[in-house]
């Protein structure tokens, strides 16, 4: 998802040149996403920079130091303990003014400006199913592995609006809901 993530970032904040990159190195795929976002930042002609949030009380320092440094934009990466502070990570990206993609469209929900990625309600709605599967006498290791198919983009045009940022009609089209 990172070059998608970046892409609409960058579609959406076209000033944007430097990127600030919310990351808990403490999860494991974060070292992919984060290989796989430094990629497309080269594609895209952006700067992206990590930082590193490995417990809830170091939320607030990185977003200090994303101020000083004058990034233009920010992506938080989908990690368990940004999604359970995601009305923190929300509120200070817009004390910070930062327009901010998220993975996970719970955060859209809860004021941030936009999300791209599965729905999880959809996923935990799924793993139920092979939880019944299981509890019906199915071997795990005989149930095959599945990946999500549906991505969706949720767009916050409130967020937008106090932003002082016009979504582009490019994105609006392609959003799967827009929030107002």
């Amino acid at each position: 998802y990172s070059a998608k993530w970046l892409e609409l970032l960058k579609e959406t904040a076209p000033k944007a040149t430097r990127i600030a990159v919310l990351v808990n190195p403490s999860n494991p795929s974060h070292t992919r996403y984060w290989r796989e976002t430094q990629a497309a930042a080269r594609v895209l002609g952006v700067t992206v920079q990590p930082h590193e949030v490995r417990d809830p009380n170091e939320l607030a320092g990185a977003f200090a130091a994303m101020a000083k440094e004058r990034f233009g934009s920010l992506l938080v990466l989908p990690d368990p303990m940004f999604l359970v502070r995601r009305d923190q990570i929300v509120e200070l990206s817009a004390k910070s003014r930062l327009p901010t993609m998220y993975g996970l469209r719970e955060f859209a929900e809860a004021g941030g400006l936009m999300a791209y990625g599965s729905d999880l309600r959809e996923i935990y709605r799924h793993a139920a199913g092979f939880v019944a599967k299981i509890l019906k006498g199915a071997k795990p290791g005989d149930l095959p592995v599945e990946q999500a198919t549906r991505v969706e983009l949720v767009i916050n045009l409130k967020t937008a609006k106090a932003l002082g940022l016009t979504i582009p009609q490019s994105i609006l089209v392609r959003a799967d809901q827009v929030l107002q």
